[in-house]
């Protein structure tokens, strides 16, 4: 007769306090984000980028993904725009930046970059929320379509593809990005050569 082994159970590798990292908070109730896709994470990260690049080159402010901003509204709103920029105006260069979940301040362009799981409404919702409280440019882009919106308020809108190249119109001049840099795309596979 053999002996039963006894197996322990393998504790579990991530605590529950990071499992539920993506969220914001909307009157004051902790509300789950969607995950977001990976290509949707990339576009977000080469947006923060080559912002976050212009601003530090001129001076004038720098890029962020992820983090959750303090809306100045009337109702309780902690969004967390999948890339920022704040400029040097709102928030000094050197100036810490606070140890809170929410910062309180106010981005001059937050983007959202659509995944599979978000939905239309939500969207819509926060580009309201993002010009009620002052923000002056939204970016929102649909990866798989290859498409970039410009906002320039919730009614004067632009659409882009992978053809033109975004600007940061007077919030941020002379930033300009052609979109064949943020849509990737391989190069083209060489034709087999006749012997």
């Amino acid at each position: 007769m053999t002996a039963a082994e006894v197996l322990t159970p393998i504790p579990k590798l991530v605590r529950d306090d990071l499992d539920h990292d993506h969220y914001e908070i909307i009157d004051g109730v902790r509300v789950e984000l969607p995950p977001m896709s990976a290509d949707s994470q990339a576009i977000a990260s080469r947006l923060a980028r080559h912002l976050g690049n212009y601003g530090t080159a001129q001076n004038i402010g720098d890029a962020y993904t992820e983090m959750l901003f303090k809306l100045p509204l009337t109702k309780d709103r902690n969004r967390k725009p999948d890339a920022a920029f704040v400029p040097y105006s709102r928030w000094p260069k050197y100036k810490p930046l606070p140890s809170t979940n929410a910062w309180d301040v106010l981005p001059d362009i937050c983007i959202e970059v659509v995944s599979p799981n978000d939905l239309a409404d939500e969207i819509e919702t926060k580009i309201s929320e993002y010009f009620q409280a002052g923000v002056r440019l939204v970016w929102v882009v649909y990866p798989r379509q290859e498409r970039l919106y410009v906002y320039e308020s919730a009614n004067q809108i632009r659409r882009l593809t992978r053809d033109d190249t975004l600007d940061g119109g007077v919030v941020l001049p002379g930033f300009s990005l052609p979109l064949s840099e943020l849509f990737l795309q391989p190069p083209p596979a060489n034709p087999p050569t006749q012997p």
